[in-house]
């Protein structure tokens, strides 16, 4: 069984002798996650030895003692047969010393002593919110170079037309971020260029910038250049504020665009100002409205902010909602159904109950006080007004009927009536003619 584990160890170090870096210089330099083999001078290749190793690194409080009689330690460092020392996958905390003391088999002790540094190489550079042009004799923001991943952390630079840009505090100036990762230990480094072009010069100046990884014989790596336009500035027109639909009255429910017209190079920043209050909104030349409610009316207009020249606002148009004609119709016809209320008919019983307060159980008016003249007089008041208008009523009564009895007497007599009538007259005249020649 031992045989069969050395010859499996041995398999192990011929394996990782191609693709690990054994060493035996002072200064080491690891790739981070790689394996690295460390060579303890002296010690003889075939065991036993007498040897150990003595660790001082970012995983050890002080100095870590190893021997080929100990086991790994922690699984990140242990000793192979031949003596020399297996880190298998190294990080960033295995920075720092490491030493091995070997005595051969004639007693003679040799001393390796080795400062071990690690590296990331980060991915290619890149400039972030590039500027598409610039504006002569006003600090433009160029970009920012980002590099993300790197240990150490590096340096950026920036370059104009292949030549180095050096902050000067004047048109040139740099801010530069670094940033490390809590659990990778990797570095982010972000530089942003702000330039103040000079009003006669390239219209097409080349920017770009490189990342440096500050390790011996390290290459550095370089981002893709910009190229941004300089632009001779336009001066801001009078800015317009056109409304869909025209007028801006719209329906319930309806939608409404407002776009702001500013004619200028470069294109200013829009913002909107809804009833003399600025929207907290982000910058935009169209304004959309989906569907417009109560809260939506009132008036609008636009602000151009441009970094040559004054604001300057839009004259203001108003958003307001009306009804649809159809709406309008409906509206019309639903007041038209409603049937005009009933009155009820008014006796002068009404007008008492109205004018007489109303008495609780004793016979003293509610709400009125004891001995009041007021309440007094307004009961005479009422009472008077009471009777004189039932007597006036009941005069107009008995009138009505009179007037009515005289019509019917005035209506004339029948035709059987008038002959009844007519035989009855006749009939006593002859007696009467009798009556007066039979006398003497």
């Amino acid at each position: 069984m031992a045989a069969r584990a050395a010859a499996g160890t041995w398999v192990l170090v011929l394996s990782l002798w191609g693709a690990a870096a054994a060493v035996g210089g002072q200064n080491v330099t690891a790739r981070i996650g790689k394996p690295l083999v460390l060579n303890c001078k002296g010690a003889p290749k075939k065991p036993p030895q007498q040897l150990e190793w003595k660790l001082n690194t970012g995983r050890t409080e002080a100095w870590k003692v190893l021997s080929p009689q100990g086991g790994p330690w922690d699984s990140v460092a242990r000793v192979l047969p031949n003596g020399s020392l297996l880190l298998p996958a190294v990080g960033i905390q295995d920075e720092g010393t490491f030493r091995c003391r070997a005595r051969n088999r004639h007693g003679k002790e040799t001393k390796s002593t080795y400062r071990v540094g690690v590296y990331q190489i980060p991915g290619k550079p890149e400039i972030v919110d590039p500027a598409s042009g610039l504006i002569p004799g006003v600090p433009n923001k160029v970009g920012t170079c980002v590099s993300e991943g790197g240990y150490p952390a590096g340096t950026l630079s920036w370059h104009l037309d292949g030549k180095p840009l050096e902050p000067d505090g004047k048109g040139v100036a740099v801010q530069e971020q670094t940033r490390r990762h809590p659990e990778t230990g990797l570095f982010t480094l972000q530089s942003e260029l702000t330039v103040t072009p000079a009003r006669v010069g390239a219209t097409r100046p080349t920017f770009s910038c490189s990342f440096s990884p500050g390790l011996p014989r390290s290459k550095a790596l370089h981002a893709a250049p910009i190229q941004p336009s300089v632009w001779e500035p336009v001066p801001l027109g009078n800015v317009q504020l056109v409304v869909e639909p025209a007028g801006g009255t719209v329906a319930p429910g309806g939608s409404v665009t407002l776009t702001c017209e500013a004619p200028a190079q470069p294109t200013p920043e829009i913002h909107w100002v809804k009833d003399g209050a600025r929207l907290s909104l982000p910058p935009s030349p169209v304004l959309l409205l989906p569907e417009v409610r109560p809260q939506d009316q009132g008036t609008y207009s636009c602000v151009a902010m441009h970094p040559s020249h004054e604001p300057q606002e839009s004259p203001a148009v108003s958003i307001s909602i009306v009804a649809s004609p159809s709406e309008l119709k409906k509206r019309k016809d639903s007041r038209g159904s409603h049937s005009l209320p009933r009155l009820k008919p008014f006796f002068p019983s009404d007008l008492l109950q109205i004018c007489l307060p109303e008495t609780d159980e004793e016979g003293q008016a509610a709400g009125s006080v004891g001995g009041s003249g007021l309440g007094t007089l307004a009961l005479a008041l009422g009472t008077l007004a009471g009777l004189g208008i039932a007597a006036l009523l009941t005069g107009v009564i008995v009138w009505r009927r009179r007037q009515h009895q005289g019509k019917e007497r005035k209506v004339p007599e029948s035709q059987e009536e008038q002959e009844e009538r007519a035989g009855l007259n006749q009939s006593e005249v002859p007696e009467t003619a009798g009556s007066s020649t039979g006398g003497p």
